[in-house]
């Protein structure tokens, strides 16, 4: 079922090799761009427009009532209740142990420079609702945000055809986590309508959050008038096993990224043809029990998924580090020792008893990862994203005259004779 690139005997350059999903963010950029400056123009009456354009929903009003959210609360079966409150529980416990402490450096006596760590005003937070609903991803953006400190928070998500609003998961795991301002607006409007806001909207600062192609790309259009957390694509797990690995739990694995959608990328990179075929066996059987059959098929025998063989697992850490999974499982024996030598994944999920699926729902850490091989230079959405570094330089008089020279030296030598003369005037009798 999966395409195979041997790599055995070779010393090409992996990521000229590794499978990707096309995606053409900058033809996307120009077709969502009308959307956008129709938002930033006219404001709500242009979201309205739009969700009723491509969601097929005419909406009376973009906010959501809060009695409607609170009613989603009530309404939640006691078992999501439960899984959905234990969520939170966990990634708010791994989240508060990424706060950062501000901390002064006294660089000289009476010369100090101070790094403040200052949480971003407001935040606009996306949660997709195409082909399924995602209640863990409001947990996923919300929970670091206030973390970290931040005071406004909305979040928007697509209505549904038949309500006019979010899904009920979605709004219902906004009320357990205390947030009330969300907006029944999904795609490129919506990443406008928190750019720019609107009558009933005040703009943001940052946008966090995964969507599809058409949110990338409005994310990318508005980058500079908001920052953005990523650009996200579609979902992706790269596997490195070798022989110790079950292939009912590799086959099953592979299987469970590829459900989010056709253009999902399914990885196997391992050095044994004896797991292959025994995976390639359970893939036959699996697939054809699965509930997305045609879905999951589709990805799997996309150009973006494949197995590589690899002469060992030496090679194999060079292939995922060339590749810079969102998603990476290390399946092999010493798994903890084989993870520990990764430098490039969003999130690595060690041993056979650690899941991506544990990840993407109630591991405790973060599943908005950065995708398309992004992870070699990103990192996943944390408390982190959604603070700012501000420094505070503090000189005595002294201080200043102590370095005072330095100062002018590297000013001239640079041609700005002005740089200097700011810190010679203050001695000048």
């Amino acid at each position: 079922m999966l395409n195979r690139i041997d790599l055995r005997g070779s010393s090409a350059d992996p990521r000229r090799l590794l499978p990707r999903a096309a995606l053409d963010v900058a033809a996307a950029m120009e077709r969502v761009r009308p959307v956008v400056e129709a938002v930033r123009d006219h404001g709500a009456r242009a979201v309205i427009e739009a969700t009723e354009r491509f969601d097929g929903v005419r909406l009376d009003t973009l906010r959501v009532p809060a009695t409607e959210i609170e009613a989603a609360v009530d309404a939640l079966d006691p078992a999501l209740l439960s899984a959905i409150r234990e969520a939170i529980v966990r990634a708010r416990k791994v989240h508060s142990d990424q706060r950062r402490e501000d901390h002064t450096t006294q660089v000289v006596p009476g010369g100090t420079v101070t790094q403040r760590w200052r949480p971003v005003r407001r935040v606009g937070l996306y949660v997709p609702g195409g082909r399924a609903v995602y209640p863990s991803s409001v947990v996923m953006n919300v929970v670091p945000a206030q973390v970290a400190g931040v005071r406004s928070l909305a979040v928007a998500s697509p209505p549904q055809r038949e309500t006019g609003r979010p899904h009920p998961l979605v709004l219902a795991a906004c009320g357990l986590l205390g947030v009330d301002e969300v907006y029944a607006v999904g795609g490129a409007q919506a990443v406008a309508l928190f750019a720019y806001g609107t009558e009933e909207s005040e703009p943001v600062d940052l946008v966090t959050g995964p969507g599809n192609i058409w949110v990338t790309a409005a994310k990318r259009l508005v980058q500079g008038t908001v920052g953005i957390d990523a650009e996200a694509g579609p979902t992706e797990i790269a596997i490195l096993a070798d022989d110790t690995a079950d292939p009912r739990h590799v086959a099953a694995d592979l299987i469970s990224q590829a459900e989010h959608d056709p253009l999902a990328a399914s990885v196997l990179v391992t050095p044994s043809e004896t797991l292959l075929a025994a995976v390639e066996a359970e893939l036959t059987r699996q697939v054809a029990a699965t509930k997305h059959t045609e879905r999951v098929t589709t990805a799997l025998t996309g150009e973006q998924s494949a197995v590589v063989l690899v002469d060992d697992l030496d090679q194999g850490l060079r292939v995922v580090d060339a590749y810079g999974a969102e998603h990476l499982e290390i399946q092999t024996e010493n798994a903890r020792a084989v993870a520990e030598r990764v430098d490039s994944a969003g999130a690595i999920f060690v041993g056979a008893w650690s899941p991506v699926s544990l990840g993407d729902y109630c591991a405790g850490s973060n599943h908005v990862l950065p995708t398309g091989g992004c992870a070699r230079h990103s990192s996943g959405l944390s408390v982190q994203t959604f603070l700012r570094g501000v420094q505070l330089i503090e000189y005595s008089e002294e201080a200043l005259r102590d370095v005072a020279g330095h100062v002018v030296t590297l000013a001239e030598a640079e041609d700005l004779p002005a740089h200097g003369q700011a810190v010679s005037v203050r001695f000048d009798q």
